[in-house]
């Protein structure tokens, strides 16, 4: 009884603790796969074997809802505490390559998330590359405006020149 109950606190901080929750079925993966999809997300998340009686205690003192119905069969969990997209990424790269890993929904920002919605997720750009893009756009619209502020003084300095040659020829 008191394993339980320290159990449900572990998984209650984890719930708490973590910027997304991804769940799992993972029926039929060997203990090889699971570590092999844990050394993917380990940089990023937590992945646990779980309880089902117990995560759903956790979830509902964590104020997690959406797990009720998700919470039948062999279930697994990732904690995630670093990018949810890389996590989500991983995880569906992991499933093309082991049809027997099901994710079957989620918890991110204060949202329950479908399959579906973790999919899309995972479709995203990871934060480096939007990170980037934005530095882009934004060194090009600073090349732009010194282009603008660059231009008027080019034609004076073109205007000067063409003068100077028209008084030279003149001579």
């Amino acid at each position: 009884m008191a394993n339980k109950e320290a159990t449900v606190a572990e998984l209650t901080d984890l719930f708490r603790s973590s910027n997304a929750v991804l769940l799992t079925e993972y029926r039929g993966l060997s203990v090889a796969q699971l570590k092999q999809l844990r050394t993917a997300i380990r940089e990023d998340a937590t992945y646990a074997v779980v309880k089902n009686t117990l995560t759903k205690i956790a979830a509902k003192s964590a104020g997690i809802d959406s797990f009720d119905a998700l919470l039948e069969g062999p279930s697994a969990i990732a904690f995630v505490h670093g990018d949810t997209v890389n996590v989500a990424k991983a995880m569906r790269d992991f499933a093309k390559a082991n049809p027997l890993l099901v994710v079957k929904g989620g918890y991110f920002d204060g949202n329950p998330l479908t399959a579906a919605e973790v999919t899309k997720l995972a479709d995203l750009e990871s934060r480096e590359v939007v990170l980037a893009k934005l530095a882009g756009a934004v060194k090009a619209s600073l090349f732009g405006a010194a282009y603008m502020f660059n231009a008027p003084l080019a034609q004076a300095a073109r205007a000067v020149d063409a003068l100077r040659q028209k008084q030279e020829s003149a001579s």
